[in-house]
């Protein structure tokens, strides 16, 4: 339950209950099914994975994806140093999402982008009555409790409806510190604790107040991502 403040993604209330997000990294339509019958609650496209770089073929995949699931999207075009793809300049990277606005549910944009550009994303997601998510991913290691809050704090005010922070695990100390800051947000947060070690995050953080958790269709795109009926069928367990 989030403390205090409401946030939907589509016609999902995520203070009612954390959202399992399925990561769609190639093979669209057919992942889309898959993730469905798996039991996602809703998808992320991944631009950069999918290696689409125009607007007219990421209009065309997101019709054909909507067609045939019938559930919110979050459209996510990643930096390469928060472990993307993409290979462009900022300004297109951006412009791509601005583009598909209007036909998705959510946006994930990088705490790293370029601030004018990220400001206006949000800016405009807000304006169509979209969900901004803003984040940051750490593949070395997990910082101090204190600044994981501090990057939280900032994702806020930059305009996220949901601040994301994903971070290496590289002990146990590193996860318990992560779940303690999930514990004590009192606005929507998105954590992880990546890799091995904090694998078991995925499933349990939601118990802590992270209102998503990601899973993949078959291949795991993150360090130590379960697929999405693993996760489903051990939070089910836990529930």
């Amino acid at each position: 339950m989030i403390r205090g403040h409401m946030v939907k993604i589509g016609g999902l209330d995520l203070s009612e209950g954390p959202g399992v997000v399925a990561v769609i990294s190639r093979f669209p339509v057919e992942q889309a099914k898959a993730a469905l019958l798996q039991g996602a609650d809703m998808l992320e496209i991944r631009l950069d994975l999918l290696g689409i770089k125009d607007t007219k073929s990421a209009l065309k995949m997101i019709a054909e994806v909507k067609a045939a699931v019938n559930i919110p999207c979050i459209a996510t075009n990643r930096l390469p140093n928060d472990g993307g793809k993409w290979e462009g300049t900022e300004e297109k990277r951006i412009q791509l999402l601005l583009d598909i606005l209007p036909v998705v549910d959510a946006v994930d944009v990088e705490l790293a982008a370029v601030a004018d550009l990220r400001e206006k994303l949000i800016s405009t997601a807000h304006e169509l009555g979209k969900t901004a998510i803003v984040s940051h991913h750490d593949f070395n290691g997990t910082p101090p409790m204190e600044k994981i809050r501090n990057m939280l704090e900032m994702a806020w005010q930059s305009g996220g409806d949901i601040a994301k922070f994903a971070a290496k695990a590289n002990s146990t100390a590193d996860t318990m510190n992560l779940l303690r800051v999930t514990h004590a947000a009192t606005r929507p947060v998105c954590l992880i604790s990546m890799g091995d070690i904090g694998k078991h995050t995925r499933v349990i953080a939601p118990f802590y107040g992270s209102v998503l958790t990601y899973g993949s269709i078959d291949e795991a795109v993150a360090p130590g991502q379960l697929n999405i009926a693993e996760l489903k069928r051990t939070m089910r367990l836990l529930l």
